[in-house]
C-alpha cells in the first residue's frame, strides 16, 4: 500500500547567527587606516605619476580591502560558525583578492616587477598583521604601526615605476613613515587622555621629534624639499596642543576628522615643495 508523503520543504539559506551590517564585513572598521591608504597614493600620482601608477593603485587598494572580509571570515571558521558569515566574507575576499591580482597583473606588464620590490620588503609586516587578525589583536600597537608602513609602501613603489632612483622612491616612503607612525602613537594617547586613563606625554612627542630629525637629515642630502620640515613642525605642535591640559576636549571622531586634515595639509605642503622646488 502506497502511503501519501509529505513534501520536503524547500532548502533555504541558513539564517545568520548574527546580524551584522554588511559594511562591517566590506569595509575596514579602522576609519584611520583611510588616511594610511590614500595620503601615499595620493602624494605618489601627484610627485610620480606614470601609466603603471593605476595599477599599483587598484592592486594596493584590493589588498587594503581584502584584510576585512578575510578578517571576518578567519574569525567565523576559528570560532562561531555562521553560514551567512562565511559566504557573505567569501564573496567580498573573492572580489578584492581580483582587484589586487588585477593590480599585481597589470603592474608586472607595463613596467615590471621593479615597482614591486617595496611591498616584498613589507611581507614580514603583513604576516604579523595577519597574525593579530587571527587572534582578533588587529588594534594593539604593533599591528597598526606595520600596517602603516606597510600601505605607504605604496609610494615608494609609484615613484620606482616612474624610473626615479631608488633614494628618491626610500625618500618618499620615509616621509610618510615619518607622518603616520608617531601619529599612530598621538591618537593612541589622546584618547587615552579624554576617556581619563593613564597616558603618556613622552612617548608621542618623542616620536614626532624624531620624526621631525629624520626629516631634517633627507633634506640635508637634498632627497625631500626643504619645506617637508614645516609639515613635521606643525604635526609635532598639533601634539603638544593636543596632549596638553589646556587643549580643547574631543570625541574620537573629530580627533579623527582632524587627523584627515593634518594627513591632507601633509600632502600639499610636500607636493607644493617638489614642484615649487622649495
Amino acid at each position: 500500500m502506497n502511503y501519501p508523503v509529505a513534501p520536503s520543504p524547500p532548502l533555504r539559506c541558513a539564517a545568520p547567527v548574527r546580524s551584522i551590517p554588511l559594511r562591517r564585513i566590506a569595509l575596514p572598521t579602522e576609519h584611520g587606516g583611510w588616511g594610511f591608504l590614500g595620503e601615499p597614493l595620493v602624494a605618489g600620482l601627484a610627485i610620480a605619476f606614470s601609466p603603471t601608477a593605476p595599477w599599483i593603485v587598484m592592486m594596493t587598494i584590493g589588498a587594503f580591502l581584502l584584510r576585512q572580509p578575510l578578517r571576518v571570515l578567519i574569525a567565523d571558521r576559528v570560532g562561531r560558525r555562521d553560514g551567512y558569515l562565511a559566504v557573505t566574507s567569501l564573496c567580498f575576499t573573492l572580489f578584492y583578492a581580483g582587484l589586487f591580482t588585477a593590480g599585481f597583473a597589470g603592474t608586472i606588464k607595463v613596467a615590471g616587477t621593479r615597482p614591486l620590490i617595496p611591498f616584498f620588503i613589507v611581507l614580514p609586516l603583513v604576516a604579523v598583521q595577519i597574525y593579530f587578525d587571527i587572534f582578533r589583536r588587529s588594534r594593539a600597537l604593533f599591528p597598526e604601526i606595520a600596517g602603516a608602513i606597510s600601505i605607504s609602501g605604496s609610494v615608494a613603489a609609484i615613484a620606482l615605476a616612474s624610473g626615479l632612483p631608488w633614494t628618491f622612491a626610500a625618500a618618499l616612503w620615509l616621509v610618510f613613515i615619518a607622518r603616520l607612525v608617531p601619529s599612530i602613537l598621538y591618537v593612541r594617547e589622546r584618547l587615552r587622555l579624554e576617556k581619563g586613563k593613564t597616558h603618556s606625554l613622552l612617548v608621542p612627542l618623542t616620536a614626532h621629534l624624531a620624526a621631525l630629525s629624520l626629516i631634517g637629515t633627507l633634506v640635508f642630502f637634498r632627497l625631500v624639499p626643504i619645506i617637508a620640515t614645516a609639515a613635521m613642525i606643525i604635526l609635532l605642535f598639533r601634539a603638544i596642543t593636543g596632549l596638553s591640559m589646556k587643549r580643547r576636549k574631543m570625541r574620537a571622531m573629530q580627533i579623527g576628522i582632524w587627523e584627515v586634515i593634518y594627513g591632507t595639509l601633509t600632502v600639499l605642503i610636500l607636493v607644493i615643495g617638489f614642484y615649487a622646488g622649495l
